[in-house]
């Protein structure tokens, strides 16, 4: 099956604590079903120091599950579902709320 989203792409949360916020993914992980979105579904992991790095409380984005992300139309703004269709022999990711599409 194809991938509705991907890394990249602006992307609204549905469900959870998060729910209203907008971010950007910046991985994807198709098996699982889960993808990581900036500044959305963070955790504090506690680090300890190292000769590298400074050790402390350091804030780390958890995966979502994509069931609960939608990608933001680029004409209207909010949430919307993404379908393919074939333009000019190539298919192509569109939002099907305005119809614009989503591959550049």
């Amino acid at each position: 099956m194809a991938a509705k989203l991907k890394k990249g792409d602006k992307v609204i949360v549905l469900a959870g604590k998060d729910k209203g916020r907008e971010g950007v993914i910046v991985s994807v992980n198709p098996k699982a079903g889960k993808a990581i979105v900036e500044g959305i579904n963070i955790a504090i992991r506690h680090q300890r120091q190292s000769q590298n790095s400074q050790g402390g409380r350091i804030p780390k984005a958890m995966p979502i599950d994509l069931s609960n992300l939608a990608i933001v139309d680029p004409k209207e703004g909010g949430p919307t579902r993404v379908g393919f269709r074939v333009e000019g022999g190539k298919k192509v990711r569109y939002a099907k709320k305005s119809g614009e599409v989503l591959d550049a």
